[in-house]
């Protein structure tokens, strides 16, 4: 231990005489910054420099490493292309006046704008899933006291985290834990149980609860399958009304009860038995299947827009593709170049062709320092 203390106690010093001698620490992203301005790599591949250290689960590590590797830069690619060559018709048109803008021309143009549209709406269809991805979702766990809904969370946990016992409202506060469902990165909510009560400690608990089912990804409804529908599961029922909610049977190995009025109002019903763990990876997948839909992260074709700064740059550059469609008849070329260019802006600015220093500023600021 000495000696290493000592070893660091040079390295320290040198680092002093280094800065001393004007050298300065790097600053947050700089060298990702220095390899974006060199050209080496374009503006997604640098986010998913820090995505990939931020990664919350494989499946975000993925579809960073996609990104960094430019699945997502080349399929911005190829919308710039196709604009590219619709804006070059248009404006060929523009400085020959005395050419006639004919059919072919016109069809030649709709090609490559509605090709470009095509891919940017199935860029914009993969925001959802690919935020998730990145970010992970959120999952609340309600139901009547004694439902299961500690027992649930410890199982699913793989460890005793939440207190369970006979005693109905043994759980007062939110508890809060991140696991990954089949590399999803999941922030599991146990509540206090929801009934009517006057204890003061116990309402306050509940309230939490239900302030968080709006901001809720998805509601695991937990009932208490062997004992009869009741007023208690009934509030359940209420307060989850408009919520994605999955309605969790447990108790499944004691004889069933239960009879739901309206299993319609949930996107999917799971049995379980929590104790004994029957069921558990069922509603893992259930859950998942809930945000996941297309292909998985790591294969070959997958690409997704995971940022919201892509997501607004694209829909700017439909909304610019719309207009163009719109004013196509009328054949005002210069009105047509003009939406043309607002688009070929949009989209360069996710890759960083057309961004600004000011946005450059705000995307490496994020960075640890250096990288």
């Amino acid at each position: 231990m000495p000696q290493c203390h000592g070893g660091w106690v040079v390295v320290e010093r040198v680092l002093q005489v280094v800065l001393a001698c004007g050298v300065r620490l790097a600053d947050p992203g700089e060298f990702t910054r220095r390899a974006f301005l060199n050209g080496r790599i374009d503006l997604v591949q640098a986010e998913a420099v820090m995505d990939i250290v931020a990664s919350k689960s494989q499946a975000a590590l993925q579809l960073a490493q996609k990104q960094r590797e430019g699945a997502l830069s080349m399929r911005i690619e190829e919308v710039r292309l196709h604009l590219l060559r619709a804006l070059a018709l248009v404006e060929a048109y523009i400085d020959f006046p005395d050419d006639d803008l004919g059919e072919t021309d016109i069809s030649a143009i709709q090609n490559s704008v509605g090709a470009a549209r095509h891919m940017v709406a199935d860029l914009l269809l993969t925001f959802e899933e690919g935020r998730i991805i990145r970010e992970g979702i959120s999952v609340l766990i309600v139901g009547k006291p004694n439902a299961g809904k500690s027992s649930l969370l410890n199982r699913l946990l793989n460890e005793n985290r939440a207190i369970v016992t006979h005693i109905p409202g043994t759980t007062r506060d939110i508890i809060e834990e991140t696991i990954t469902f089949n590399g999803l990165s999941v922030r599991l909510l146990d509540t206090a149980g929801i009934r009517h009560t006057v204890d003061v400690v116990e309402q306050e608990g509940i309230n939490r609860a239900l302030g968080k089912i709006d901001q809720a990804d998805l509601v695991l409804a937990v009932f208490d399958a062997s004992r009869e529908f009741g007023h208690e599961d009934r509030m359940i029922l209420d307060v989850l009304a408009g919520s994605r909610t999955i309605a969790v049977l447990n108790k499944a190995d004691l004889p069933r009860q239960l009879v739901l009025p309206d299993e319609g109002c949930f996107v999917a019903t799971v049995t379980i038995a929590a104790l004994p763990g029957e069921g558990i990876d069922q509603l893992k997948q259930t859950v998942c299947r809930q945000f996941l839909h297309s292909a998985a992260p790591d294969s070959r074709e997958y690409v997704a827009l995971s940022k919201a700064r892509h997501r607004d740059a694209l829909a700017t550059a439909e909304q610019s593709l719309q207009q163009f469609s719109l004013g196509l008849p009328d054949r005002n070329l210069e009105l047509l170049a003009l939406d043309l260019r607002d688009a070929l802006q949009a989209v360069g600015s996710v890759t960083g062709q057309t961004a600004t220093d000011e946005v450059l500023d705000i995307i490496f600021s994020s960075f640890c320092i250096g990288k």
